[in-house]
């Protein structure tokens, strides 16, 4: 799981942008993960928009993860689902989409973390970091929780939850080498310029 900055979509804040405009900028800005989440959408409209954006990652040899529906990660041949800890277990997604495509999965404690990687997670979220509009009925795990993760865990994490462009050094301080992060490209008014500075702090 060779990534750095993990760009998620969320087409009800991004000015009108739509979702294959930021993810066209994001990329160029140097995005190298894309994940479709998209709450308020049917599957109908999940899987149109899902084929068109996997058609931009595609040509950039970039993953596109589905956030929690395993149908569509399948209809679209999607590289993988990220599953909330409500969603399906990880061993029966495992089951459905098999050994090649990527299971990640949104962690809030050490504990979650730990078992994620003994169900054969191939990364995690951790967080939220910092409070976050995208998850507003969430605690705030704090760095103390990213640091034990970054020590005690094996496979890749990355953090997220409010993480902005002026505290994404916090993070990285704490042993992170992998951020995801919505609003602060997704909302932006020039997507490509907010995600390059993710991208170099990042790669510094």
């Amino acid at each position: 799981m060779n990534f750095k900055l993990y760009v998620i979509t969320n087409q009800s804040i991004s000015q009108g942008k739509s979702n294959l405009e930021v993810v066209k900028e994001a990329i160029a800005g140097g995005a190298d993960i894309i994940q479709l989440r998209e709450k308020n959408m049917s599957a109908k409209e999940l899987v149109a928009m899902g084929i068109e954006l996997k058609k931009i990652t595609a040509r950039k040899g970039i993953p596109l993860i589905v956030n929690d529906r395993v149908d569509i990660a399948l209809a679209i041949n999607a590289n993988g689902v990220h599953l909330g800890q409500d969603d399906l277990p990880i061993k029966e997604a495992r089951k459905i989409l098999g050994r090649d495509k990527i299971i990640g999965i949104s962690t809030h404690s050490l504990e979650q973390a730990k078992e994620a990687e003994a169900n054969g997670a191939d990364y995690i979220g951790v967080g939220p970091v910092f409070a976050t509009q995208t998850k507003p009925d969430y605690t705030p795990v704090g760095l103390d929780l990213v640091k034990k993760v970054s020590n005690e865990v094996n496979i890749p994490f990355v953090a997220i939850g409010g993480i902005k462009i002026d505290n994404v050094g916090q993070v990285l301080n704490v042993g992170v080498d992998r951020v995801a992060v919505v609003s602060g490209i997704v909302a932006a008014d020039n997507v490509k310029l907010a995600t390059k500075g993710y991208y170099e702090k990042i790669s510094k």
